[in-house]
């Protein structure tokens, strides 16, 4: 069974046309070309973008020159109400000022330290779920939630200021596109940026809970009370050059993007896999049996016993990337397969494009985890998968998120059989790959 895929556009659209697309999901604006181009180009009376999906090119912008192809601040345009200056969004001395403060939290035997929260996260779903048809994006919203309360600030999702910034944040995650018309248009900066009133009040309340939550550990840190985790490595640690510690303004930003890269693409990924294992039930068989042991205590190193869940993971970030598409822009005039690009040019790189890139992957749009084990799929991976990014600006929570994963997934299959309900779900693109509908499914606990 071919996993769901989003109907590509057909023909030509004009500018407004596509951006009409764009707005509402950015991945079926698309043209079904992409999906065999090294690189497309669009041009707009405002701006040249170039999609590039030839390994040269990306090595190029994300590993090369990362300095010459800083994030776009168009990008930043549709995520600004909630994410303000936060590493997402911040280029240069400022996002390398930031990674010097927060990577070390993450580092070494950092995951190690954290994957207790983890391991609670997992127990406290299972305890959750029952038996029946379940909207799974929910069921694994919840649960990515809790696990980034639980490693970040040492308290679960029923705390009254996690309960808070969860709710709230559901309420602006479907108000909310990837990018809004000001990642097409450049806007001079006196204009308004078109964000729905719903969208900037959600945000608003979010970053006030959120701030909250950064007072009450801040309090405790004064009073030598805080535990030793996520939340109190970043707020205690200085920069390395300067000695500054972040500000709490700056500390809700970053708490801002924790959970959105921690909470929402964790989500998205864990409904997908079990999207995919409930229609392709050889595999859920394979991942259960690597799931029979004793989840009250396992420890961060037995993950590397489930290798087949692992490579299911993997495959559905390939298929379901959560951040579907990356913003840079030049900074100086370049060439590009033989092609003149502006100062000021946007270049496009899209996982989602990339990943079932019809030269680069054998049967791209079909859901095959022994993949991982080929050596086809790993020339395929070194040069055409980038599910967190790549170069300098990989993401910081790369291992923290597959770790995450392997756990979840692991856990609930082992608990609950897993069958799919209803027509197949149609991807869309929000902040991340979501569902249009969500993702209804059946579970049945498992007799031991």
């Amino acid at each position: 069974m071919i996993p769901p895929k989003p109907m590509s556009r057909d023909g030509r659209v004009g500018l407004l046309g596509y951006a009409r697309r764009f707005r509402t999901d950015i991945l079926s604006a698309q043209p079904a070309r992409l999906y065999g181009a090294w690189m497309a180009e669009f041009r707009t009376p405002f701006f040249r973008s170039y999609m590039m999906n030839d390994p040269d090119l990306i090595e190029l912008v994300l590993k090369s020159r990362p300095e010459d192809f800083p994030k776009s601040n168009r990008i930043r345009e549709g995520l600004a109400p909630l994410l303000g200056r936060s590493v997402f969004v911040t280029n240069g001395a400022e996002w390398r000022r930031q990674r010097r403060i927060i990577d070390p939290a993450f580092a070494g035997g950092r995951l190690r330290e954290a994957f207790p929260g983890m391991r609670d996260a997992a127990a406290a779903m299972i305890a959750r779920v029952r038996d029946g048809e379940q909207e799974v994006e929910e069921l694994a919203s919840y649960a990515a939630a809790d696990v980034i309360f639980r490693t970040l600030f040492s308290v679960p999702i029923e705390d009254s200021l996690a309960a808070e910034v969860f709710q709230k944040f559901r309420n602006y995650q479907r108000t909310q596109p990837l990018l809004n018309i000001a990642a097409l248009i450049p806007l001079p900066h006196w204009l308004p940026r078109f964000h729905k009133r719903r969208t900037l009040g959600a945000a608003r309340s979010i970053r006030a809970a959120i701030t909250a939550l950064v007072e009450r550990r801040a309090g405790e840190i004064a009073a030598g009370t805080a535990p030793g985790d996520l939340a109190t490595k970043i707020m205690t640690f200085p920069d390395p050059e300067t000695g500054q510690r972040f500000s709490p303004e700056e500390m809700v930003d970053q708490v801002a993007i924790f959970f959105l890269a921690g909470h929402e693409t964790s989500a998205s990924a864990m409904a997908w896999a079990l999207y995919l294992l409930a229609t392709h039930p050889d595999a859920q068989d394979r991942v259960a049996v690597e799931a029979v042991r004793d989840w009250e205590t396992i420890m961060f190193s037995d993950l590397s016993k489930m290798p087949f869940t692992r490579d299911v993971f993997r495959e559905t970030l390939r298929l379901y990337p959560p951040v579907p598409m990356m913003v840079r822009e030049t900074t100086r005039a370049e060439v590009f397969r033989k092609r003149d690009a502006p100062k000021g040019a946007q270049i496009v790189l899209s996982p989602w494009h990339l990943h079932r890139h019809t030269r680069m992957w054998n049967d791209p749009d079909g859901f095959d985890p022994d993949r991982w084990g080929t050596e086809a799929t790993k020339e395929s991976a070194r040069k055409a998968y980038i599910p967190f990014s790549a170069g300098p600006r990989v993401c910081t929570g790369a291992g923290f998120a597959m770790a995450e994963g392997v756990l979840l997934l692991g856990c609930l299959v082992g608990a609950f059989r897993i069958d799919p309900v209803g027509a197949p779900p149609v991807p869309v693109a929000h902040l991340t790959v979501r569902s249009k509908d969500g993702i209804r499914l059946r579970l049945t606990r498992r007799v031991v």
